[in-house]
């Protein structure tokens, strides 16, 4: 890694600053809230458009497959502009281009609609949190930093709860309206943000390559670095798109009396991660460390998700109760993003961090993939246990092969 000084003085809590942060976090909520609403709605408008109940699950997997693809053409391609033409351009385009899918949503009537849409959605929501965060990082001194991440995952967090009652509360189509609505009017809010003054010193400099795809892969040191930071959030990525959001045929495996709802399922879930990023948050401020900050929480999930497979919660009180817990011990998102943030230059760090969440959501395909076809051979509750075994390990390794980053001045090129 080569350190060039790029001067530049950041003026804090001005605000242009705070104003930018309140749109970053809530362009977040309305990613979040895009994402979950479709494991809330998702079995009404399947049938809706025609699907069997046989087929809800095989379906459903493959809507989630393209949004998740979605995601990674969209995370690619937001951060590379966002790198080459500013951050909050890209911000601004990816909440006009999800407003717009998202509302289309409400109007599908067949699932190849469906599939299209749910596809372009994704590359709308790719590019809100990994430019979201990439701004505030470059904005806030190194000691806020952490702070100004826990406010947009709290926030962003909130997104997801509100999904889960506006899915349950409203007619699916509605509910996708509500959501392609919001996006509109988060547009209304881009007059006074503030740019990134790292990035604008940087694109002065006409001889620094900024948004070079291709030194991700053909530069070994960003590579290692990049690989590492998809694999910290595969754990609870993968709690919340397997084993959550398809509570009926869990909660139906665990012997359960009545059929429980994946939406409230996702609300006590998502309920928990608001509260465990805000806490992993302060944690990592407290200890002055991500690393530590997310190898805590990594424990905390292991151990849920283990007690939630164990003790097979069969009533709606215990199962929403164990998913409440589950969500809490998730909750190192955000500072999972904000660590990949800090690993990589001026000029590379919204490809980076833009694509890292994209890409890290996009490993659920591989993920989904292996669950439904090890479910036949041996359940749907050992098929998950091996696919979040794969997940943890995956994830330590990449923790482990990470230098810290609290105290890293971004001040700097690759």
């Amino acid at each position: 890694m080569s350190h060039a000084p790029l001067s530049h003085k950041l003026d804090f809590l001005d605000k242009g600053t705070v104003f930018t942060l309140l749109v970053a976090a809530l362009g977040y909520f309305v990613d979040a809230f895009d994402l979950i609403l479709f494991g809330v709605v998702r079995i009404p408008s399947l049938k809706s458009i025609g699907v069997a109940d046989s087929d809800t699950l095989s379906t459903g997997l493959l809507l989630i497959n393209m949004q998740m693809a979605g995601l990674l053409v969209g995370g690619f391609l937001w951060g590379v502009l966002g790198d080459k033409f500013g951050r909050l351009s890209v911000l601004l385009g990816s909440i006009l281009l999800y407003s717009i899918a998202t509302l289309a949503n409400a109007f599908v009537d067949s699932v190849l609609s469906y599939v299209g849409l749910r596809f372009l959605a994704g590359i709308g929501l790719a590019g809100e949190l990994g430019v979201g965060i990439t701004l505030v990082s470059e904005l806030l001194p190194r000691q806020y930093r952490g702070l100004g991440s826990a406010f947009i995952g709290t926030i962003g967090m909130l997104g997801a709860v509100m999904a889960g009652f506006i899915g349950e509360s409203f007619d699916w189509r509605m509910a996708y309206m509500i959501g392609g609505c919001m996006g509109f009017a988060l547009l209304f809010m881009r007059v006074g943000l503030k740019e990134s003054g790292l990035y604008l010193t940087v694109a002065q400099n006409t001889h620094v390559p900024r948004g070079s795809f291709v030194s991700l892969f053909s530069n070994l040191s960003l590579l290692r670095r990049y690989i590492a930071v998809i694999f910290v959030p595969l754990p609870l990525l993968t709690m919340i798109w397997i084993l959550v959001a398809f509570t009926p045929e869990f909660a139906r495996n665990f012997g359960a009396s009545v059929p429980l709802q994946a939406g409230k399922a996702i609300i006590f879930c998502y309920i928990g991660l608001t509260i465990g990023d805000a806490l992993s948050g302060l944690l990592s401020q407290l200890l002055k460390s991500r690393r530590k900050a997310i190898a805590f929480f990594l424990l905390l999930l292991t151990a849920g998700c283990a007690a939630h497979l164990v003790c097979r919660p069969a009533t709606a009180q215990l199962y929403y109760a164990s998913c409440l817990l589950m969500g809490l011990a998730g909750g190192y998102w955000i500072v999972a993003i904000q660590l990949a943030a800090e690993q990589f230059g001026t000029n590379i760090r919204a490809t980076a961090t833009t694509s890292v969440p994209t890409v890290a959501r996009a490993l659920i395909i591989p993920a989904t993939m292996g669950f439904k076809a090890l479910s036949p051979l041996v359940g749907v509750v050992s098929s998950w246990a091996i696919i979040m075994l794969v997940a943890l390990g995956l994830s330590v390794l990449g923790l482990l092969s990470l230098k810290e980053s609290f105290h890293r001045d971004l001040d700097y090129v690759e």
